[in-house]
């Protein structure tokens, strides 16, 4: 059974710093585009950053040059390095992963339990 374990998160302050961790288990052949997101109390879950593969990654202007996002392909994990935080940050953060579970063309999306984040102003 192919499960994203999430790991980190907490509580910061305004201007702190938090990383969080999703490692994929179970039987698979690869994972692709890996992703995490944000749901703020009340809103829709928003997208915050994301790697594919090779390593190419793409970040929403809110959190451009605060937020990292890195994988390591070898561990099927992927990571989120937040810094700067703001309390707008505050939420539950989803890693999402496209997973090939039985060969290199079908994929199916799969998504984590979340992890909390709270930063305090």
């Amino acid at each position: 059974q192919v499960q994203l374990v999430e790991s980190g998160g907490g509580l910061a302050q305004a201007g702190g710093s938090l990383r969080l961790s999703c490692a994929a288990s179970g039987s698979m052949y690869s994972v692709g585009t890996m992703a995490w997101y944000h749901q703020a109390q009340g809103k829709q879950r928003e997208l915050v950053a994301s790697i594919n593969r090779q390593g190419d990654t793409n970040y929403p202007t809110s959190v451009k040059g605060r937020f990292t996002i890195s994988r390591d392909n070898a561990k099927r994990m992927v990571n989120l390095q937040m810094n700067s935080l703001k309390p707008e940050d505050t939420g539950v953060y989803y890693c999402n992963a496209d997973i090939y579970k039985d060969n290199a063309w079908m994929h199916r999306n799969y998504w984590g339990q979340g992890t909390q984040v709270s930063v305090s102003s």
